[in-house]
């Protein structure tokens, strides 16, 4: 290998280091589960996954379990109300690890219950949607 080529090859590893380091290569998310849940317990596991919610429902969680994150990378939430084509909100949720589990809560406020109709939340990674789950409220 020339003088030339030596160098070539030591600013390239040089480069891919910085960059690994910097966290700029990988973290490419993929969500290996979701759902919509009544809640989460202490381990962040679901409790009483429902595609349909009984009347009276003030507050819903999107559960969702992701692997080959980037950590401290942004996902958001988008919910929607599709019965009336209205935007409820955009949360959004720090990946706290590589490979694990969270929730985003939905609650209407002062504890009212959530509209009867269908209702829609999208996961969305940067411009990416990772994936859509439908539900309703009776």
């Amino acid at each position: 290998m020339t003088s030339r080529g030596l160098y070539l090859a030591v600013v390239l590893l040089f480069t891919v280091s910085i960059l690994s380091a910097c966290g700029w290569a990988g973290g490419d998310i993929t969500i290996t589960d979701a759902k919509i849940v009544t809640d989460v317990d202490e381990n962040l596991a679901p409790v009483q996954i429902l595609d349909s919610f009984p009347a009276g429902t003030a507050k819903l969680s999107c559960w969702m379990k992701w692997r080959d994150a980037k950590i401290n990378a942004e996902i958001l939430t988008k919910w929607h109300y599709i019965t009336d084509d209205i935007h409820i909100a955009d949360q959004p949720f720090i990946i706290p690890k590589k490979d694990g589990m969270g929730s985003v809560e939905l609650a209407m406020p002062e504890g009212r219950p959530l509209p009867p109709g269908e209702y829609k939340v999208d996961i969305v990674y940067g411009t990416r949607l990772l994936k859509t789950l439908r539900f309703t409220v009776k």
